[in-house]
């Protein structure tokens, strides 16, 4: 790794959490770690730019991601070229500003993820027993929600969330980034209940499956605290 960094002008790196990426960096010599990285980075002289992003990994096979970039105008500019037409459809440009604000986006983001899968949950678990039934409420979304409300519903209503061998995106790290959410809201003064709902069932899917378990695990969860089976 050592070898690669020395022939490169800059440096991308994506893992899966605080202690991953600070270990990378810790080789190479939540907003906290951007911040610790920024000191880290500045003491070899070197720039750095925040740049989270959104999307599951068929956007980012697809460059269909939607990049939060963050920094020094100048260092920003730098890399603004392989962001948005290469690895991803969009950017979110924040430059000027210090880069745990695109670190502070992403995870105050990702709560839309979950309340989103905890609000489909809910509707697919009620709509089963009171006899609606899942196929109809999933012609409602198709109609007034396309993109990832559809897309997501059709992983509950399809079984996806406990028939695959990899998670899509992990129920370990779904309950790192709830959990870093409600630290943040705690500390301003906030709270986030639907997160807090969402955590609860994402433990509780984790308790019944283990890490391979799917942040659309919330859904299995659901069912359990209903009367059904965690797989439909």
């Amino acid at each position: 790794m050592l070898e690669a960094v020395a022939r490169s002008d800059i440096i991308f790196t994506c893992v899966a959490d605080d202690k991953a990426v600070l270990a990378v960096f810790e080789t190479l010599s939540a907003s906290y770690t951007t911040a610790k990285l920024v000191r880290i980075t500045k003491d070899k002289k070197a720039p750095f730019v925040a740049c989270p992003v959104f999307g599951a990994p068929a956007m980012a096979d697809a460059g269909q991601l939607v990049c939060v970039l963050a920094g020094r105008a100048e260092d920003v500019e730098l890399v603004n070229p392989y962001t948005a037409g290469v690895m991803g459809r969009a950017d979110i440009d924040l430059s000027g500003q210090a880069p745990s604000k695109a670190t502070l986006l992403k995870v105050i983001g990702n709560t839309f993820v979950l309340s989103m899968i905890e609000a489909l949950s809910e509707g697919h678990v009620v709509a089963e027993k009171s006899g609606l039934g899942v196929e109809t409420l999933q012609k409602f979304v198709q109609a007034l929600f396309p993109g990832p409300y559809t897309a997501y519903s059709e992983r509950l209503r399809s079984g996806d969330y406990h028939k695959r061998e990899e998670p899509l995106f992990s129920v370990d790290l779904a309950r790192k980034d709830a959990k870093h959410a409600l630290d943040i809201a705690k500390a301003a003064g906030a709270r986030m209940k639907g997160v807090e709902v969402a955590d609860g069932h994402l433990a509780d899917a984790q308790k019944h499956v283990g890490s391979k378990g799917d942040i659309a695990g919330i859904y299995g969860a659901v069912r359990l605290e209903s009367g059904l089976p965690y797989e439909n």
